[in-house]
């Protein structure tokens, strides 16, 4: 008798989580989906400057607009006073989205194939991140 019920619970659930799993044709996302709008960018976020926080600011900004950030840290070297595009791969245009989307920067064609992106960015002084107020 227990067994059945639990068998019917588990049946329930796993109907209710296919269910949930359909197709999301004409939902919206909070955010975009990288490469639902045409093909995926992928960039690298690095902090070229002595001010704590602003990768995670500007990857913020970056998957709001679809840009799909794969990695964001600290950038190694001397600080930079502006903010440096590199395009990895692809075309330039994928380096004008990404300045774009933060509202500073110079695009620069720098090809690396042993990186598996489209660009890294080189946050500078420049770059004031976004303002974001906790209560």
């Amino acid at each position: 008798m227990l067994l059945t019920r639990v068998t019917r619970a588990v049946a329930t659930l796993l109907a209710l989580a296919a269910a949930g799993c359909e197709s999301d044709s004409g939902r919206e996302h909070a955010f975009p989906v990288p490469g639902d709008r045409g093909d995926a960018i992928t960039v690298e976020v690095l902090n070229a400057t002595g001010r704590a926080g602003l990768a995670r600011g500007a990857t913020r900004i970056l998957r709001r607009e679809g840009i799909d950030v794969v990695f964001y840290g600290n950038a190694s070297g001397p600080a930079l006073d502006s903010t440096r595009i590199l395009v990895r791969r692809g075309p330039v245009s994928a380096g004008e989205q990404v300045r774009r989307a933060l509202g500073v920067g110079v695009v620069v064609v720098a090809p690396d194939t042993t990186l598996l992106l489209d660009a890294s960015v080189l946050l500078g002084a420049d770059f004031r991140g976004p303002v974001e107020l906790y209560p």
